[in-house]
């Protein structure tokens, strides 16, 4: 089995240790300093308990503080529960209420919503000095790939959030079941676009560090304005870049403005897009000013509970030429994919049904959701698979002619906005739940 990432992330600090591992503004570490800065705070967090099947709550800001945090829990064994401070204090509450945290890692200029919670609060900033004084070598703890990484909290339909369990293995096939599509390694420069509470982070985390590349972290005001982007892409020579396509068409707009008066030339080798459907002809324009090769455009499918990625489909000029519609390729050789009708059959090709999905790359379930978990982990529900276990996505799609899947919307209410998942009850939940509201509809608008 593939090793867990932050040990591959430690092979790489012994390789190279002077290699820039992550720059957040002026801040730039090695992997050799970024491995004994989180080394000293695994030390720190396995004095106060923290240890294996340990859940450990994570409010930091979007920094390089960060990136060491995540380390440092997965050396002492723990597994990250992002409490991202932009969400509301009331859903961070009710989640770190719900998980049961028992240590709560809070980072500098993080607002206190953790009052009445009965966990142990280790304070990165106030407890700086003893951080420092830890040893600056890993401690011995044994990481199996059946420990649980992170629990990323998704929206539910009651209004009432759920924890998905994603143990180590998950994140490791993840990217030795991908290698042959895109190599990674010391020569790319990645970004930390994303909240670490959008499993699209993980994808960007481990994509860099586990291969010996680059991790720049993006501050939030720059990842909201689309020319500051623009230029700290070009500034940084980024090769990998992974967008929802809503936050990529305002990036083409930032790129067609920079063409006028030509800067420094994008690097980029390869744009990943997830987190909602793709609409191809809005890519004309960028394709008639880049091409299609450099770099090249990958459509991919995934859910959290499959463990960011499930599909792959590089996407060419012709596509859009053939107008087709949000094609999602192929499934990663580690999954399998079937599309069933509602009595669980499968359908023709060309009609479209509910995308099950099967394989290396399925949560261990929801966090103390035993019910739900049943409800949507399901048995294969024909003959001949012994019982495999599969995930009901609650997607539609249709299986086309040339062996692609394409996306056709959802079978709930569930909407996606930029690559939030956000179910619509769930809003109309907590509006009903106001004493002056009688009644409620949620829908999603699309402005141009």
């Amino acid at each position: 089995a593939p090793a867990p990432c932050h040990e591959r992330f430690g092979q790489w600090a012994a390789r190279t240790p002077d290699a820039v591992a992550v720059v957040d503004g002026d801040t730039h570490l090695t992997f050799g300093r970024l491995e004994a800065r989180a080394n000293q705070l695994a030390h720190h967090l396995k004095a106060a308990g923290v240890g294996p099947g340990h859940l450990v709550g994570l409010s930091v800001n979007r920094s390089a503080d960060l990136v060491v945090a995540i380390l440092g829990i997965l050396k002492a064994g723990g597994c990250y529960v992002p409490f991202d401070p932009a969400y509301p204090a009331e859903r961070l509450r009710f989640m770190a209420e719900d998980s049961g945290v028992s240590t709560l890692l809070a980072g500098e200029g993080v607002p206190v919503w953790w009052d009445g919670s009965t966990a142990r609060v280790v304070d990165l900033a106030a407890e700086a000095a003893a951080i420092a004084a830890q040893p600056r070598t890993a401690p011995a703890v044994e990481v199996s790939g059946d420990d649980l990484a992170y629990v990323i909290y998704t929206s539910g339909s009651t209004g009432r959030p759920k924890g998905t369990l994603i143990p180590h293995r998950n994140i490791a096939r993840l990217f030795s079941a991908t290698d042959h599509w895109f190599g990674f390694g010391p020569q790319d420069v990645w970004t930390l676009f994303h909240s670490y509470a959008f499993d699209f982070s993980v994808w960007e985390l481990w994509g860099a560090l586990a291969h010996g590349g680059r991790l720049v972290v993006v501050p939030y005001e720059t990842s909201r304005d689309p020319e500051a982007f623009h230029r700290l892409l070009r500034t940084e020579r980024v090769t990998v870049l992974n967008q929802t396509p809503s936050a990529f068409y305002q990036l083409m707009r930032a790129d067609k403005e920079a063409q006028s008066a030509p800067p420094a030339p994008l690097a980029l080798r390869l744009v990943v897009f997830g987190g909602e459907a793709l609409d191809l002809p809005a890519l004309r324009d960028w394709f008639e000013r880049h091409g299609d090769t450099a770099p090249r455009l990958v459509n991919m499918y995934g859910i959290t509970e499959t463990t960011v990625h499930v599909t792959y489909r590089p996407i060419t000029l012709r596509d859009l030429d053939e107008g087709r519609g949000s094609v999602i390729g192929t499934p990663i050789p580690d999954l399998r994919l079937y599309v069933l009708d509602r009595h669980g059959r499968g359908v023709p090709t060309g009609v479209p049904g509910e995308l099950y999905v099967g394989g290396a790359g399925l949560a261990d379930g929801y966090l103390n959701r035993p019910e739900l978990t049943a409800e949507r982990f399901v048995p294969a529900p024909f003959a001949g698979h012994g019982g495999e276990r599969l995930y009901r996505t609650g997607d539609l799609v249709r299986l086309l002619h040339d062996g692609d899947l394409e996306y056709c919307g959802r079978i709930d209410r569930q909407v996606k906005l930029r690559g939030f998942r956000i179910e619509l009850g769930d809003i109309e939940a907590a509006l009903s739940s106001h004493p002056d509201v009688v009644d409620s509809v949620v829908l999603l608008r699309t402005d141009a």
